[in-house]
């Protein structure tokens, strides 16, 4: 029994691991889309369609996951999807022909859906067995890789070193520091009474009409999330008066702030249950909009940005763990299918927030997310009303109100 808790801390710190090599991969794409854009001579006509190809893409690898893992075990798939991920950011950095961008961020779209969905897949099965909430700490690993990464793309656009030089290193620490710690990761079919979990999995369907509430609130949250990282600057330079300067602050108070709620976060749902936490995040969430869209001036605005970290953070690790719970016999088919959905609120939130600030205004369009991450406590039944309770190596359904109704879950 110590050997196996043992192995579930090496498993816990590995996936840790992933999830932070993750955010600083990504971090270092979306960062420095302009460079690219730069370097290829994309056009802005041009760019849009690029840039909505990865999460597409995205979603094609989720779905690909999801039928995947009923042959392997997730954490063969996130191995060596990882480094495939690597690889692809330093395509796009050190290409010269547009057909290399393309390929490259179609490598990087795909293997980034099978890296999200087997990353937490994982984290939920290692959730079931600790027997207490640890998904927010996993999600701010990625947070904390998602700054790093940030902070090197500003080191290299500040030093105007080139993407290769730039990409190059990182991959170079980051694809034998993640293929090291896969050594240790645990998932569900390594442990000696999967025999019996699979064939569970194999005879119990997910049924989508109880998991579409979740849907819903992985869309909503992304919606949020999106706005923040495409409008943020422009909203503070633009509307509320902001310097050039001072415009690139509220995302990265927002992702430390995303950082410090989900470290915290795990206590939370541990002491109040998942229900209170998502109900209260959307709340914050909502109030860091409403702030936004009323602020007087870039500093008020800036407290606005606070706010929507520390509310956002919290909402999708708990819906992908609330996937776990309402469907604890096919919990993979859960989280590939939810995952869809995070690519859907960022393909919608940026286009949408764009639209309405053109047509409208782009105060006016800051209330659209307020209103949809709002739409949250409407759902947060979906993620029980007590405090998390755990038996061993499993989740009890009992957590979630929609899962009573169908299925006997």
């Amino acid at each position: 029994m110590e050997g196996f808790g043992g192995g579930l801390r090496h498993g816990r710190a590995s996936l840790a691991v992933g999830f932070f090599a993750q955010g600083a991969a990504f971090a270092l794409l979306v960062t420095r889309i302009p460079a690219l854009q730069d370097r290829y001579g994309v056009s802005d006509a041009l760019l849009p369609a690029f840039l909505a190809a990865v999460p597409v893409l995205a979603g094609v690898g989720s779905v690909a996951t999801e039928h995947l893992v009923k042959r392997v075990r997730p954490s063969v798939v996130l191995r060596w999807v990882q480094p495939v991920v690597c690889l692809a950011l330093l395509g796009a950095g050190a290409g010269n022909a547009l057909w290399q961008l393309a390929a490259s961020l179609a490598v990087f779209g795909i293997c980034v859906g099978a890296l999200d969905a087997s990353m937490n897949m994982l984290g939920v099965s290692l959730q079931r067995a600790y027997g207490r909430s640890i998904m927010l700490g996993f999600h701010a690993a990625y947070s904390l890789g998602g700054i790093l990464g940030a902070s090197l793309a500003w080191a290299g656009a500040h030093w105007h070193l080139s993407l290769a030089v730039l990409y190059g290193p990182v991959v170079a620490v980051l694809i034998p520091l993640t293929l090291v710690a896969s050594r240790w990761y645990v998932d569900r079919k390594t442990e000696a009474h999967d025999a019996t979990a699979t064939a569970t999995a194999a005879a119990a369907p997910v049924a989508m009409r109880l998991l579409l509430p979740l849907c819903l609130v992985m869309a909503f949250a992304y919606i949020g999330d999106s706005t923040v990282s495409n409008w943020s600057a422009k909203y503070l330079q633009d509307v509320l008066g902001g310097s050039e300067q001072l415009a690139t602050v509220p995302y990265n108070v927002y992702m430390v702030t995303t950082l410090l709620g989900r470290s915290v976060g795990d206590l939370g749902v541990r002491r109040f249950g998942a229900a209170a936490v998502v109900r209260t995040g959307a709340l914050v969430a909502a109030a860091g909009f409403a702030v936004v869209a009323a602020a007087p001036g870039a500093w008020v605005g800036m407290a606005g940005f606070t706010l929507l970290g520390l509310g956002l953070c919290v909402i999708v690790p708990q819906t992908f763990a609330a996937a776990g719970r309402l469907f604890p016999g096919a919990s993979d088919t859960a989280i590939a299918r939810l995952n869809i959905f995070n690519y859907v609120g960022f393909l919608v939130g940026s286009p949408l927030v764009g639209a309405l600030g053109d047509a409208w205004s782009y105060r006016g369009a800051m209330l659209v997310p307020m209103l949809l991450v709002a739409a949250t406590l409407l759902y947060a039944r979906s993620f029980g009303t007590e405090p998390a309770r755990y038996g061993v190596d499993h989740e009890r359904p009992r957590t979630a109100d929609v899962g009573r109704a169908g299925n006997g879950l």
